[in-house]
């Protein structure tokens, strides 16, 4: 059911406010808030209000089974595919800085709107995180002293982890490994965001494609998640980290650092997310994209040998340029 709502702005002067670059901006940072909301809910649920709640077997049981991750797997790929549903027809649903940056390199994003488009992104993660911690902040609170570790302390990585992400132990606290887990992580996301919206390609038919894209995420989540705890998101990993620190978890969020576990961790979902989109983007404009560029143009040169209409003529009818994002209407 779908439904036409008329506007609460009234007048020409208020809605044209928010018919452009502005309106796509608050897009944003509600997508990404929201985005946060069921991705950080769910850590908060498995790692806090399950334990506490006594639906566990003692307050601080979880993650007992490979099986219990899945919670958090399905969490944010709903979290994604609530995301882009909710931003989508405005602002494209970047949701995440490292698409911003992939999109400007090959999709014609204007340059100019990057920089406010991560803005907007990074704080609507650190409302959204804000909203988790009002929401669980007794569960978290149980959770510590459960764990007889204070949130002050430096150390309380358990419910820090609601927020932001860290590395598994068998890196010892060397970069070099989970550094490359969010380049082929992210890497992997924008290949197969490209692979889904490619209108030439096989892009799903009617508004599929948010739910897609969200089970891409659960699938990089399944492969690769326990690494690093796949943040594959500058704004996902970066916002609600600072909002940690400001909240008390010290060290542990910013610099992102536990004396002989990980030492100035922060920088890795920010600069390994936006070097693996870069990358996915062009392996799938070169591996993928110049194909389906070169089917259209044999099209064009032979428009007697239409038997390959389905891979080249329905490809040429879909190309489109997009401007703003994967579900931009324009694309």
């Amino acid at each position: 059911m779908s439904e036409e709502i008329p506007a609460l702005r009234r007048g020409p002067h208020g809605l044209k406010r928010v018919g452009g670059t502005w309106g796509e901006l608050l897009a944003e940072f509600l997508g990404t808030f929201v985005l946060i909301l069921f991705g950080d809910g769910a850590v908060a649920m498995a790692v806090a209000g399950l334990p506490g709640s006594g639906r566990t077997a003692t307050p601080t049981t979880f993650f007992v089974g490979a099986g219990d991750w899945m919670l958090i797997v399905f969490g944010w790929a709903f979290a994604v595919m609530f995301g882009v549903y909710v931003a989508g027809g405005i602002s494209g649903a970047h949701i995440n800085p490292a698409v911003t940056l992939a999109f400007a390199v090959r999709r014609q994003f204007p340059w100019n709107k990057v920089g406010p488009y991560i803005g907007a992104q990074v704080v609507g993660a650190f409302a959204g995180a804000a909203v988790i911690f009002a929401v669980y902040n007794s569960a978290i609170n149980a959770a510590d002293a459960a764990q007889d570790t204070a949130r002050s302390s430096g150390k309380a990585l358990v419910t820090f982890s609601i927020f932001a992400t860290f590395p598994a132990p068998y890196f010892h606290g060397s970069w070099v490994g989970p550094f490359i887990d969010q380049v082929v992580g992210t890497g992997l996301l924008l290949l197969l965001i490209m692979a889904l919206i490619d209108r030439r390609n096989m892009a799903p038919a009617g508004n599929t494609g948010p739910l897609l894209i969200g089970l891409a995420v659960g699938a990089i989540g399944l492969s690769f998640g326990a690494n690093a705890g796949y943040a594959i998101n500058p704004a996902r990993d970066f916002g609600p980290r600072l909002f940690a620190w400001i909240a008390g978890w010290g060290e542990v969020a910013l610099p992102g650092s536990i004396p002989g576990a990980f030492s100035w961790y922060f920088w890795i979902p920010i600069v390994g997310p936006f070097a693996g989109g870069v990358i996915g983007v062009l392996v799938y404009d070169y591996l993928i994209g110049d194909v389906l560029a070169a089917r259209r143009a044999q099209a064009e040169t032979h428009p007697a040998g239409r038997a390959g209409k389905g891979a080249a003529g329905e490809g040429a009818a879909g190309e489109g340029r997009t401007d703003r994002g994967p579900f931009d209407e324009g694309s």
